[in-house]
């Protein structure tokens, strides 16, 4: 299975880099940092086509699954990814034929964060729209980061093994 990861966050060195770069290497993904694309907002004028959301989109198509990466940000996904994602409008009208190509395939989200636990309301947006771009939610992992960095090798391997 081919895996792709879309990180999404301020600090390319970060937590969530970290906890990509671990999944990276349990299932040989390709990470996509959002941060090296110019992605604008989402405009309904579409006078942004020409940015590099739809060339990303032509790139993420042709993996099977789709890790979203995001720290927690008060409570929601970070901007960048925020940004990405309501970009995806842009393949229920301009784009549908690229949008007709994630149909059945598959994601999941990882996340860090300070709190103990993650925010109940942080997964929803994913969950509805893999749900709404008929996209497979498979599973989730959240890793509390306190003062240092450390993932069990369990949480990881489980994650991986629930892309499967």
């Amino acid at each position: 299975m081919k895996v792709a990861i879309v990180l999404g966050t301020s600090n390319g060195d970060g937590n969530t880099r970290k906890l990509s770069d671990k999944i990276k290497l349990a299932t040989d993904a390709t990470v996509f940092d959002l941060s090296d694309y110019n992605i604008s907002f989402y405009d309904y004028l579409h006078e942004n086509k020409n940015d590099d959301f739809l060339p990303l989109i032509h790139e993420l198509s042709v993996f099977d699954h789709i890790v979203f990466a995001s720290p927690v940000y008060w409570y929601s996904m970070s901007a960048q990814l925020k940004v990405f994602f309501d970009r995806l409008s842009d393949l229920l009208t301009i784009e549908q034929n690229l949008g007709r190509k994630l149909k059945g395939k598959s994601c999941s989200v990882i996340s860090t964060g300070f709190n103990a636990d993650v925010p109940s309301c942080f997964f929803e947006p994913f969950k509805l729209t893999a749900n709404y771009l008929n996209l497979i939610y498979k599973v989730d992992l959240y890793c509390c980061i306190d003062s240092e960095f450390s993932v069990l090798e369990k949480e990881v391997s489980l994650f991986v093994r629930g892309i499967a």
